[in-house]
């Protein structure tokens, strides 16, 4: 029996296609070969070799539909300036865990090691940590969710005066440690959204409130993120369908306050909202069962608001 662990497909087939695909990616968005070589970590010798095809690529990989789009959203990162290094190991490493999970490097793993076929290929998504994995995955829905709201325009209009912030709660979450967000918060300048930060638990005791709120009624709802109160906005949440939740804005025992508001409703809306108080500025949540999908919600609320931010 042969012996070929599975990172030895992840290093020898799925890395150099990747590798291959963002290059010649990058190459139609007229980057220069050195400035391939600095992004994507190899020579620029080599890159002139990824660029004319001279590196075998898997095509189990690079015809996968989510690997096409992976490396498409990671060059027109590169070329908008709003991802890095750090930000396309992400997307890769979230792409090879999807992969490994009875994916396409199951069905390579499987051909270098015949005895494996009709197992199901567990291998890979068994006897991990899971609470290392729920952690990985909550900083990385955060991490993703922050690139979000960053890479679209119509969000910087919402943003309020003390800065916007995402954060997502582990499943078995029971207080602020328990939620990821992102430090220092997220801003805006010169009407962009900027992320200072990569998520961390612990990180916004403010957010970490509204979403263990939350989910003491529907444990479902482990995400939040604020932005500015404003007629438009709240006008856009109705079009979809949504009744928004107004509670009291007063910060002294503010858990308390949405637990009461969110009792009285006997369901958790995807929009809470307070007008505001002396010395308080009026904010609203949007929630969502992870941070991606919250994000998406102010996205498509932003969206639909058209540019109105009127209190």
């Amino acid at each position: 029996m042969s012996l070929v662990l599975p990172s030895e497909i992840v290093v020898e087939r799925f890395v150099p296609t990747a590798r291959a695909m963002l290059a010649a990616a990058l190459d139609e968005r007229e980057f220069t070969q050195q400035e391939i070589a600095d992004r994507i970590g190899v020579t620029q010798a080599a890159v002139s070799n990824l660029v004319n095809g001279n590196v075998a690529v898997e095509e189990r990989f690079s015809e996968d539909p989510r690997m096409v789009e992976t490396i498409e959203r990671i060059a027109d990162g590169f070329e908008d300036d709003r991802m890095d290094g750090v930000d396309a190991m992400a997307e890769l490493i979230a792409l090879v865990e999807a992969f490994e999970d009875r994916g396409p490097i199951c069905a390579v793993h499987e051909d270098a090691m015949p005895e494996l076929e009709g197992l199901g290929c567990d291998l890979c998504v068994r006897g991990t940590d899971s609470e290392v994995l729920a952690e990985r995955d909550v900083l990385a829905s955060v991490r993703r969710a922050a690139r979000l709201l960053a890479g679209t325009d119509a969000v910087a209009e919402h943003v309020p005066n003390v800065g916007t912030n995402v954060g997502m709660a582990l499943p078995d979450a029971e207080d602020a440690t328990d939620v990821a967000a992102i430090p220092g918060r997220i801003y805006r300048m010169r009407g962009s959204v900027e992320v200072p930060a990569n998520p961390e638990f612990g990180a916004s005791e403010h957010v970490a409130r509204t979403v263990l709120a939350a989910r003491s009624v529907d444990p479902d709802v482990r995400a939040a993120l604020n932005v500015g109160t404003s007629d438009a906005l709240l006008a856009a949440a109705r079009e979809r369908g949504i009744d928004p939740l107004e509670f009291d804005p007063d910060y002294e025992d503010r858990g308390d306050h949405l637990r009461e508001a969110l009792n009285s409703r006997g369901v958790v809306p995807p929009v809470l909202f307070h007008r505001g108080a002396f010395g308080i500025e009026p904010v609203t949540f949007v929630l969502g069962r992870n941070a991606v999908e919250a994000a998406e919600l102010a996205v498509d609320l932003a969206d639909r608001a058209a540019g109105g931010h009127e209190t």
